[in-house]
């Protein structure tokens, strides 16, 4: 059991691969910040790697207090082996009373690992976290600023909040695009830690000879425009609708995790929880029905137009505009609209009245 350390600090795991930091570590610098100002904390980022040292004037930029910099050729590639070596003796070291991850593959990987180790829970997959109190139930012991780690449960049907009173770290995943990531501030400094990397002698289980990556075939937080079809377009072929509608848009092409398993379009253009999360000025919701997880992913896009055949829908729930029809009906007239000079606002106004 570790020590409740309520002094300690928030940590972000900094995940960084090919000299570059992912995105994901920068938004949940953002929410480390406000949980850390809550409790009165230092914020702190943990970069493992080889050669990274340059990185931690990104972290500071975007609110880090502290960078633990853990270097060591060991650490050049990702191995869950190493990389939670390092972090647990971290943890052993300094005692942050918050650990937090990125759901990337590598932080899937990386956290259960340290969670395992250190004996403390996890949680996985938060769409929010927030510090609040709780009491027990049964022995009505009552626990102040503890980590509110929030998400969807039982497919989809609750919102469950886990808190984690007594086996601490705090430690739980995000996935990327959840937070909003902060502006870099220019001239933010703070402490970078160099920290003293034990594995000589050390035998990792794998040998990295190369790596190759695969760039996605989609950069949907970075759209502006989505167009993005459910299992209610029918088939790979009508899914050709989708694609014509975000050609005359010039938008990127979404779907939901029915369609992707459906095979009517790839997983790199998964929208929701278990995809990417989305926020882009304009969202076009097509054949999809909304379950919670597909609209966690995107309810916070600036206008959202619904169309499906269904009025009952979950995703009517998170619409700006509307439209009661079959797609196969009205996508060919949006585009034979939008070519014509209209905006899908004043369409999808029309065809709610």
């Amino acid at each position: 059991m570790i020590d409740v350390n309520r002094q300690g600090e928030v940590w972000i795991f900094a995940e960084a691969e090919g000299g570059k930091l992912s995105d994901v570590p920068l938004e949940l610098l953002g929410k480390g910040r406000e949980l850390a100002d809550i409790l009165s904390v230092p914020l702190g980022a943990v970069l493992p790697g080889d050669g990274v040292a340059d990185l931690a004037e990104t972290l500071f930029a975007h609110g880090a207090d502290r960078v633990y910099l853990a270097e060591h050729p060991m650490l050049a590639h990702y191995q869950a082996a190493t990389y939670s070596k390092v972090i647990c003796k971290l943890i052993e070291t300094h005692k942050p009373q918050i650990c937090l991850y990125g759901a990337t593959p590598i932080g899937r990987d990386l956290a259960p690992t340290v969670a395992s180790t250190m004996k403390c829970g996890l949680t996985a997959d938060c769409t929010d976290l927030q510090i609040g109190d709780h009491t027990e139930l049964k022995s009505k012991e009552h626990h102040e600023k503890l980590l509110l780690q929030i998400r969807p449960a039982f497919g989809g049907n609750i919102i469950a909040t886990i808190v984690n009173p007594r086996r601490w770290p705090q430690m739980a995943t995000v996935r990327e695009g959840v937070m909003k990531m902060p502006e870099p501030q220019a001239g933010l400094t703070g402490e970078l830690i160099r920290c003293e990397v034990s594995l000589d002698g050390f035998q990792a289980p794998l040998e990295i000879i190369e790596t190759h990556r695969r760039e996605k075939k989609v950069n949907l937080k970075a759209a502006r425009i989505i167009v993005a079809g459910g299992a209610g377009v029918g088939s790979r072929d009508n899914f050709r609708l989708i694609w014509d509608l975000a050609n005359c848009l010039g938008a990127a092409v979404g779907g939901s995790r029915a369609a992707v398993d459906l095979g009517f379009v790839e997983n790199d253009h998964q929208v929701g929880q278990t995809g990417t999360t989305v926020r882009p000025a304009l969202y076009i919701a097509c054949g999809i029905s909304g379950a919670v997880q597909h609209r966690a992913g995107m309810d916070e896009s600036a206008k959202i137009v619904v169309i499906n055949t269904d009025p009952d829908a979950p995703i009517f729930s998170v619409a700006h505009y509307g439209i009661v029809g079959d797609l196969n009906d009205v996508i060919p007239r949006m585009i034979k609209a939008i070519r014509g000079g209209e905006h899908i606002q004043d369409l999808a106004k029309a065809a709610q009245a």
